[in-house]
C-alpha cells in the first residue's frame, strides 16, 4: 500500500507555512515601518485589520470557489498574486498603499485554508483527520517560531523592505513546485488502489462534490448558503473559531509590538522571546491532533476526544491575562506560552467542518467558518490599537481573554453532540 495522502500532506504543510509569513512579516516590520513612515498605533492597526477584512468577507465566495475548482490550478495562482502583493509592500511608501496591499494579501489568500480542508478531507480517513489536520495547522505555529527570528535578521540586514521583497519570491518559487508534484486522488498517478480503498472506507471524501446536472456542471443555489447558516451546531463552531482567533490576531499582529514598546525588550532579542509562544502552540496542535485521533480509534466519543482539547485549550487561553500581573520577563513570555499553548490545543477546530458540515458543501460551510473567524483579524487589530494607543496592553490582554472564554461556552454549549447536520434538497 503507498502512503503518497502524507507526501500530499507535506506539500500543504510547507504552503501554511509561507502562507503564514506573508501575514506575519508586517508584524515583524510595523515599529521600523511606523518610524520610517510616521505611523500611529492606530493607522498600523488599519493596516493590519485591511488584510483581515478582505480575508474575512471573501471567505465565502472562497469556499465556494474550493468546491469549483482543483487545488492544483487554485493553489498555484492565488500563491503567485498573495506573493506578488507581498513583494510589492517593500516597493511602496504610503499608508494607503500599504493597506491596498495588505488588503490584496487578504483577498488572494481568502480560499487557502478551506482548500487545506477539502485537500485533507479527500486524502484521509476520519480516523487519521485531525492528526493531518493538526500537522498542516502546526506550520502555522512552527513556521513562526522558527521564521520570526528569521524574519528579524533578514530585517536587520536587508531593511524592511527587503523582508517583504524576499518573503515574496519565496511564495512564487513555491507556486510552481505545487503545480509540479500536487495531484487529487483519483488524479495521481502513484497511489494506489489500496490507499484509495483505505482512505474512501475511512470515510475519506474522494468523491466529494456538489450534485451535478446532467451538463457536469456544478449546481449551487442560495439554498446551500442558507444551509450554512441555520445550525446552531455550525454557529458553535463559527462563534469559537473567532474567539480563538482573536488571540491568535494579537501573537500574528501585535505581539512584537508589545515586547518592544511596552515591555521595554531590544528588537534581536524580542525576536528569539517572541519564538517561545510558538513553539508552544506547535506542540499543543501536534498534542492536541494525536491524542484526539487516539482517542477516536479507541472508540471514545466524538465529543471528548474532539471537543475535549478544544475546551480545555479555550481555559489555558486565558493565561494571557496573568502577564499584566508581573514585571518579569520570563514569567510574561511564561504566561503568554501557556495561553498559546492553549490556543494550539485548540487548532484542530477544522475538524469540526469535516464532521458537521453536509458532504456536498465541505467548501462552502469552510468558507463561512473562515469568513467569521476571519472578522477576528479585522476587529482584534483595530480593538487592540484603540486599547493600546496610550501605550498600556494591559486592558488589551483582558479582551483577548473574555474572548477565550465565550469560546469556551461557544463549543460547550451551542456544538453540542457531534453530528453532520441535515441537508435539505
Amino acid at each position: 500500500m503507498t502512503k503518497k495522502r502524507f507526501n500530499i500532506l507535506a506539500l500543504v504543510f510547507v504552503t501554511v507555512v509561507i502562507n503564514y509569513m506573508d501575514r506575519s512579516n508586517i508584524s515583524v516590520a510595523a515599529a521600523a515601518i511606523g518610524e520610517d513612515l510616521s505611523l500611529t498605533k492606530v493607522q498600523l492597526g488599519l493596516i493590519f485589520s485591511a488584510f483581515g477584512l478582505t480575508y474575512s468577507l471573501l471567505q465565502i465566495p472562497g469556499g465556494i470557489m474550493v468546491d469549483y475548482v482543483k487545488p492544483r490550478i487554485l493553489y498555484p495562482i492565488i500563491l503567485v498574486f498573495w506573493s506578488l502583493a507581498t513583494l510589492l509592500q517593500g516597493l511602496v511608501s504610503s499608508l494607503a498603499a500599504l493597506i491596498g496591499l495588505r488588503a490584496a494579501i487578504g483577498v488572494f489568500e481568502a480560499p487557502s485554508y478551506p482548500t487545506n480542508n477539502k485537500i485533507v478531507t479527500s486524502w484521509f480517513p476520519e480516523k487519521e483527520r485531525a492528526s493531518a489536520i493538526a500537522i498542516y495547522t502546526s506550520g502555522q505555529f512552527i513556521g513562526l517560531a522558527f521564521l520570526t527570528p528569521a524574519l528579524v535578521a533578514i530585517q536587520a540586514y536587508y531593511s524592511w523592505r527587503g523582508l517583504f521583497i524576499i518573503s515574496g519570491l519565496i511564495g512564487i518559487a513555491w507556486a510552481l513546485i505545487w503545480w509540479i508534484f500536487y495531484r487529487d486522488p483519483r488524479d495521481h498517478e502513484s497511489v494506489s488502489e489500496e490507499e484509495l480503498n483505505l482512505i474512501r472506507e475511512g470515510g475519506g471524501l474522494i468523491d466529494a462534490g456538489k450534485k451535478r446536472t446532467e451538463e457536469g456542471r456544478v449546481d449551487f443555489t442560495l439554498a446551500d448558503l442558507r444551509e450554512a447558516f441555520v445550525h446552531p451546531k455550525l454557529w458553535g463552531i463559527y462563534l469559537g473559531q473567532f474567539c480563538m482567533g482573536s488571540l491568535f490576531i494579537f501573537f500574528l499582529t501585535w505581539f512584537p509590538t508589545y515586547l518592544v514598546e511596552f515591555r521595554g525588550l531590544d528588537f534581536i532579542k524580542s525576536g528569539f522571546l517572541a519564538s517561545i509562544p510558538f513553539l508552544a502552540a506547535f506542540f499543543g496542535v501536534l498534542m492536541s491532533g494525536f491524542l484526539s485521533d487516539h482517542l477516536v480509534r479507541r472508540g471514545v466519543s466524538n465529543e471528548a476526544s474532539r471537543k475535549g482539547p478544544i475546551l480545555i485549550g479555550m481555559l489555558l487561553s486565558m493565561f494571557i491575562i496573568g502577564a499584566n500581573y508581573t514585571d518579569s520577563t520570563a514569567l510574561i513570555i511564561f504566561f503568554l506560552a501557556v495561553a498559546f499553548f492553549g490556543n494550539g490545543l485548540a487548532s484542530i477546530t477544522w475538524v469540526f467542518v469535516s464532521l458537521l458540515a453536509p458532504k456536498r458543501l465541505i467548501g462552502l460551510v469552510g468558507g463561512v467558518f473562515n469568513f467569521i473567524g476571519g472578522l477576528a483579524g479585522v476587529i482584534t487589530p483595530t480593538v487592540i490599537g484603540w486599547l493600546a494607543n496610550d501605550g498600556d496592553f494591559e486592558p488589551a490582554l483582558l479582551f483577548i481573554g473574555a474572548m477565550a472564554f465565550l469560546g469556551f461556552c461557544s463549543y460547550l454549549f451551542l456544538v453540542g453532540k457531534i453530528e453532520r447536520v441535515g441537508e435539505k434538497g
